[in-house]
């Protein structure tokens, strides 16, 4: 027998097998085979070799018999492998589909493919060491803030990107997700966009008393403080707050300010603006690995201390807040959970929708500032809200997909700055559940980011909106004694706030109209700006 070659014979040759020795053992004849022809010798002797070849390669990969578990796992790895390379093939081509395209602030080539963008993102732990005073070291007072100093020359305003205010107040904007910028503040632009864009003297009336009763509540150290009776207020204005953290309410104040147009350089705010910003450098703990902690406790308060001081940046060019503005940018980056993608109250903590939105207007805001701002962490949050959002994203929860009213708004908004343009299904159905809702009586954090969403959105919607947000807050305002000017509404947020929070956050929903410039152009065609 032979073990590897299959041999066919048919019924005849086996016949005469069986019957020829008989034949030659009576006749005593022998018949020898006739000699093979030299082409089929040739031909059996390639047909061996290539035999004895194929044999020779597959003993030498494979013992001559493979035990049953070792076939078995290498075909289940191979499919494993083959069905993961097919998964990974799939994803990259949903992950380029309309509407989930990435456009984090038109961030361009450059920051892209920058270095030292990139060495942000790999800190050597999430974990943030005590301070110490190893490590730890207060921040130099901004030059230019403190008294006597000389003025530093930042960019001018051309090198930041910003121009003539009235001229972008009434131009279009050029693309389908342009805008979210700082140029209608200032001067006459903030008049024709507050008129344009729905306010009446009543509201910028309201503003600008809502500035004076911030103003008249600063401390002697120049920063602010939730618990309004610790100024010279004492208790002459009711409802206090109880949060501890100086810098959150230090930055809440300034970005009334800063949202109306006045800065450290300009405006009748000068010196309450100034000393705020001293009051957050001498506040700021810098960390040689993770950048200018400005928490105090939270990481609302950086996210908030940080929006401020890149929008002061941004406005004046200021030099001299360059290093406390990048410090914050780099602080949030670090802080950022990288396997979930969004923040929460402490570095590394798995994100919550309310903590994350405030820390992602800050990227923006340093964005806008022409800081180091990486758009990996922004790749990332993309995907916390992919986790929390229901009805394809249309709402939005806090940690989970449980969707709520005030983290809907965040949602929304931050769908809007990370490249959702105004055609996508999901955004349209989720402003129609905010339309439908309506702005909220007694939850300003919830106003303030709805405001924003439906004013970025514009027509109708949004005319509608304002009509109703606008005389509320208009009414609302106090107008007697040393409280005319606040505003207080008791909830959860509001409690634990007091009459400064509720204040700021009214005054910014008031100054919608200005403080940041529509997203999309739809909204400015529709207005005619």
């Amino acid at each position: 027998m032979t073990d590897s070659l299959s041999i066919r014979s048919d019924s005849s040759d086996y016949a005469d097998a069986t019957v020829a020795p008989k034949q030659a053992a009576s006749q005593r004849v022998i018949e020898l085979p006739l000699p093979p022809t030299e082409a089929e010798e040739q031909a059996a002797r390639l047909a061996i070799d290539a035999e004895v070849t194929t044999v020779s390669i597959w003993r030498r990969l494979f013992p001559r018999r493979l035990p049953t578990g070792f076939v078995v796992s290498f075909l289940f790895h191979f499919f494993v492998l083959l069905g993961l390379a097919y998964w990974i093939h799939a994803s990259l081509q949903i992950g380029s589909s309309e509407g989930e395209l990435i456009a984090w602030f038109e961030l361009t080539e450059q920051l892209e493919s920058s270095t030292d963008a990139m060495l942000v993102l790999q800190p050597e732990t999430v974990q943030l060491e005590a301070a110490t005073a190893e490590f730890t070291i207060e921040v130099p007072i901004p030059t230019d803030l403190a008294e006597g100093a000389s003025e530093q020359a930042g960019p001018t305003r051309e090198e930041l990107g910003l121009v003539d205010a009235e001229a972008m107040a009434l131009a279009e904007l050029n693309s389908a997700t342009v805008g979210g910028g700082l140029e209608g503040r200032n001067g006459a632009a903030r008049a024709k966009l507050a008129k344009g864009g729905g306010g009446t003297d009543a509201s910028e009336k309201a503003v600008e008393w809502g500035l004076n009763w911030i103003a008249a509540h600063q401390l002697d150290d120049g920063g602010w403080n939730f618990d309004h009776s610790k100024s010279v207020c004492g208790s002459q204005c009711g409802n206090p707050g109880t949060e501890p953290s100086t810098t959150g309410a230090t930055a809440m104040a300034l970005l009334s300010f800063l949202g109306a147009g006045y800065t450290h350089k300009e405006g009748v705010h000068q010196d309450t603006v100034k000393r705020g910003l001293y009051y957050l450098g001498r506040q700021a703990l810098v960390t040689p690995k993770h950048g200018t902690d400005l928490r105090e406790g939270t990481m609302y308060a950086q996210g908030l201390a940080t929006i401020a001081l890149c929008e002061a940046y941004a406005m004046t060019g200021d030099k001299s807040l360059r290093a406390l503005a990048q410090g914050g940018i780099d602080f949030i980056v670090y802080a950022q959970d990288r396997s979930g993608g969004g923040w929460r109250y402490e570095p590394g903590q798995p994100g919550d929708t309310t903590v994350s939105g405030w820390q992602v207007m800050a990227l923006k805001s340093g964005q806008m500032a022409k800081l180091n701002v990486p758009s990996p962490p922004i790749h990332d949050f993309r995907r916390f809200l992919d986790s929390v959002q229901s009805r394809y994203g249309a709402l939005y929860g806090y940690r989970d997909s449980r969707g709520q009213k005030t983290t809907t708004a965040v949602g929304l908004l931050m769908r809007m700055y990370t490249g959702w343009p105004r055609t996508n299904s999901a955004l349209k159905n989720g402003v129609n559940y905010v339309a439908e809702w309506g702005p909220s009586d007694d939850d300003m954090y919830y106003n303030y980011y709805a405001t924003q969403v439906m004013h970025h959105w514009g027509g109708s919607q949004w005319k509608k909106w304002n009509e109703h947000m606008r005389e509320y807050l208009v009414t609302t305002q106090a107008k007697r004694g040393h409280e005319s000017g606040s505003w207080y509404f008791e909830n959860t947020h509001g409690d634990k706030g007091g009459r400064l929070y509720n204040t700021a956050m009214a005054v910014m929903t008031l100054e919608v109209y200005y403080r940041y410039m529509p997203l999309y152009k739809e909204r400015s065609i529709e207005d005619k700006f």
